[in-house]
């Protein structure tokens, strides 16, 4: 039984986690993200910027996304990131996650189906928050699901 609250407890403090980076964000850096209005990081991207949230795409090759500039890699944003969202593979993830460090974000967020423990060492070992196979758009919804444009102000 011991086993089974443990894993109720970590689960809480993931919670609690998500929670607090989203509660305390205003910039995700949404990287990997598509034109394509179909595509999920598209679609995550909209939402989040519906929500109040400050969202640059990091694509290379694409100059606007959303009505937003896009940037080629993290480290050409010429603002505070707070969350560095990721829609690429895994193997992309250790490089990305060297990049969110030197630019100072605060959390790293892997969407769905993506998980890369290098990363998340890399990201953890110089202090920011590390979220993998989760998607930050249905963490948002579960967590602020009666808060319509909760972060305009």
């Amino acid at each position: 039984m011991a086993g089974r609250d443990d894993n109720l407890t970590s689960m809480q403090a993931l919670k609690e986690r998500m929670r607090s980076v989203l509660s305390e964000t205003r910039t995700i850096a949404v990287v990997g993200a598509s034109p394509n209005p179909a595509r999920p990081s598209h679609q995550v991207a909209a939402y989040l910027v519906r929500h109040g949230y400050e969202v640059i795409p990091v694509r290379p090759n694409v100059g606007e996304i959303l009505g937003k500039k896009c940037y080629p890699r993290l480290e050409d944003i010429p603002a505070a990131v707070d969350i560095v969202d990721v829609f690429r593979r895994p193997e992309a993830c250790p490089g990305i996650a060297r990049q969110a460090v030197a630019i100072r974000a605060r959390a790293l967020w892997l969407q769905e189906r993506i998980v890369s423990p290098e990363a998340a060492r890399i990201a953890g070992s110089a202090g920011m928050e590390v979220f993998m196979d989760r998607c930050i758009k249905k963490a948002h919804k579960h967590f602020f699901k009666n808060a319509a444009l909760w972060k305009k102000y």
